[in-house]
């Protein structure tokens, strides 16, 4: 199995052309990172991990890397944000500077994902992605979900590479453990990379998003329940690494 772990760093590897003064860059990286998802998705022998190692901030690898495909680019927050989550102008990027970006963060987490899934298919004859992310509550403002549901866990599926049985079986694991999960709601889809996207079913993948407050602290710590809910996401990537 492929653990993707997009948004757990907070490193920023140049501030260079940030309009905010670094300490306030850094808030904002700790503010909207997904900590401690290397802690909480521990991969198993055998399994592969694909984590980006530098800040949300600095590049966001979930987004498209064209911003006319991006829905989130109308809030400054494609690829390479250029607004913090409140509005504030966060950098000013020439059409040279983000594709310096792209091409040393983006561009590299992608080959190396598609590479790894290449080389599951070779394998196993098949690739399962977990997509391994965590979501604060309430929403972001930027968030496109505004609701005010109560989700414990969130699985995020696509339609081609979701399998229905591995819908079926999450509803059915958190049901058996008392939390209320959420099902593309709030978030919603799961990364594949571009290669095999709406081509080969072979390639499965899903996404599942913790709520912060099951595991962190008011101060960005780990919280009281931290190694039972990382207990629980064990336990919840055995099931699918061997469900069909």
């Amino acid at each position: 199995m492929i653990l993707h772990i997009p948004h757990a760093s907070l490193r920023i590897p140049d501030y260079g052309h940030y309009l905010l003064p670094p300490e306030e860059v850094d808030a904002e990286a700790l503010y909207l990172a997904d900590l401690y998802t290397d802690e909480l998705f521990l991969p198993a022998q055998g399994d592969a991990v694909i984590q980006a190692d530098f800040s949300r901030v600095y590049c966001d690898v979930e987004r498209f890397d064209d911003d006319a495909l991006e829905p989130m680019s109308i809030f400054g927050m494609g690829a390479t944000y250029v607004r913090c989550d409140d509005g504030r102008t966060l950098r000013n990027l020439t059409p040279t500077a983000r594709d310096a970006i792209m091409q040393n963060g983006y561009y590299p987490h992608h080959e190396r994902l598609t590479t790894t899934v290449n080389a599951e298919i070779l394998r196993t004859g098949e690739a399962r992605i977990v997509d391994c992310h965590s979501y604060p509550d309430p929403p972001l403002r930027c968030s496109q979900y505004q609701g005010d549901a109560q989700f414990d866990f969130n699985i995020g599926t696509d339609s081609f590479h979701t399998p229905l049985s591995w819908v079926e079986a999450s509803v059915a694991f958190f049901e058996e453990r008392g939390f209320r999960l959420g099902i593309d709601e709030p978030y919603a889809g799961s990364i594949v990379p571009m290669k095999h996207y709406q081509k080969y079913a072979r390639v499965k993948s899903i996404m599942l998003e913790i709520n912060r407050t099951l595991y962190l602290d008011t101060s960005y710590g780990r919280g009281p329940r931290f190694h039972e809910i990382q207990g629980i996401v064990a336990d919840f990537l055995s099931m699918i690494r061997v469900i069909r």
